[in-house]
């Protein structure tokens, strides 16, 4: 299995852009808090622990998921959706590629690909795209307040 997401990332990163290949410098304290925090998100969905994945959300959560058409609100719309989503995914897995992180005071953003595996009714599902995700720091915890999720287009031959 560990060798099928290799293959996966390493055929992704192929099909990037050459331009956004070039290699990034190492991520400071806060901008590495950022990045641990999100991975730490999809580590507790990966687990399904709906409680410590909500731990990471902002009261105020939104987000504009990959297919929706108006913004998702609250962290309550979201910890449903998960729940609910959990009930069917099984062997979920969500690796992040080429993070860039801002941080201005308590506000921070993130922008970077994914790539996501799930088995989900019974069937194998793979996906790609790019995110932008917004996170505040309040009583020294960094809680992610918005995302935006959009499926990267498929390369032609």
């Amino acid at each position: 299995m560990r060798n099928l997401r290799r293959a996966i990332v390493l055929l992704f990163l192929c099909t990037l852009p050459a331009y956004s290949q070039t290699p990034a410098k190492a991520p400071n304290a806060e901008q590495q808090a950022v990045i641990t925090t999100l991975i730490s998100m999809w580590d507790a969905l990966e687990h399904a622990d709906i409680d410590r994945y909500a731990s990471y959300l902002h009261p105020d959560f939104t987000s504009f998921g990959e297919d929706d058409t108006y913004l998702n609100q609250g962290k309550e719309y979201e910890v449903r959706s998960y729940t609910n989503y959990l009930k069917r995914a099984k062997n979920l897995h969500t690796d992040m590629h080429q993070p860039e992180v801002t941080v201005r005071g308590d506000t921070a953003w993130i922008t970077y690909y994914w790539t996501e595996g799930a088995d989900v009714d019974g069937k194998r599902v793979t996906s790609r795209g790019k995110s932008t995700r917004i996170f505040v720091k309040e009583n020294g915890k960094w809680l992610c307040i918005h995302g935006h999720y959009t499926y990267a287009p498929e390369q032609k031959p």
